[in-house]
C-alpha cells in the first residue's frame, strides 16, 4: 500500500512501507535483521496516538483525546533530561454474562508517543491532568537568559 497518496509521508511510516515491502525472498535471508515484534507493536502504538502540540508564552502544552483511560494506565516520563514519553494502555471492558458486541470500533491496546523538547523546556516543572477524556501535559519554559552586558576595557598608554 502507497501511504503517500493518502497524505502519510511521515518518517514513522516510510518505515511501515519498508518493513512491509521486504520481499518473501529476503525474509528466508539469514543476514536480514527484521524488526522486533515489539519494535513493529511500539511503531503502531505512536502512529495510532495523535497529539496537538502547543506553544504558549511561557510553556508547551501536548493534548491527548484519551476517552475512558483510567489515570493509572497512563504514564508521563521524561527520559535522557529531554525527551517527554507519554504511554499507557486502554483496556477492553470486559462482556458481561448474557450480552456481546456487535461491532468492535473503539481502538484498545498499548499507546505512546516520544517528544524531544527544545532547549528551553523546564524538564523539573511539567504536569499533567486529565479532564474530560483529554490529558494535558504542560511543560513549563525556562526564563530567558539574561543578555551579558557589555565589558569595558581600559586602554593604557604605552
Amino acid at each position: 500500500m502507497d501511504f503517500r497518496t493518502i497524505g502519510l509521508e511521515s518518517p514513522l511510516f516510510h518505515t511501515l512501507r519498508h518493513m512491509m515491502d521486504v520481499s518473501d525472498d529476503a525474509a528466508g535471508d539469514k543476514t536480514h535483521n527484521a524488526p522486533t515484534r515489539s519494535y513493529v507493536q511500539d511503531a503502531k502504538a505512536m502512529a495510532a496516538t495523535p497529539v496537538d502540540v502547543k506553544e504558549c508564552p511561557n510553556s508547551y502544552v501536548f493534548e491527548i483525546d484519551m476517552p475512558g483511560v483510567k489515570s493509572g494506565d497512563i504514564k508521563v516520563q521524561v527520559e535522557d533530561d529531554n525527551v517527554l514519553l507519554i504511554s499507557g494502555e486502554r483496556k477492553r471492558e470486559e462482556e458481561k454474562e448474557g450480552s456481546k458486541y456487535l461491532r468492535m470500533e473503539r481502538r484498545v491496546g498499548k499507546f505512546m508517543r516520544k517528544f524531544v523538547l527544545p532547549a528551553n523546556a523546564n524538564t523539573e516543572a511539567i504536569s499533567a491532568v486529565c479532564q474530560d477524556g483529554v490529558l494535558s501535559v504542560t511543560v513549563q519554559k525556562l526564563p530567558p537568559p539574561e543578555p551579558k552586558k557589555p565589558r569595558t576595557i581600559e586602554v593604557k598608554v604605552a
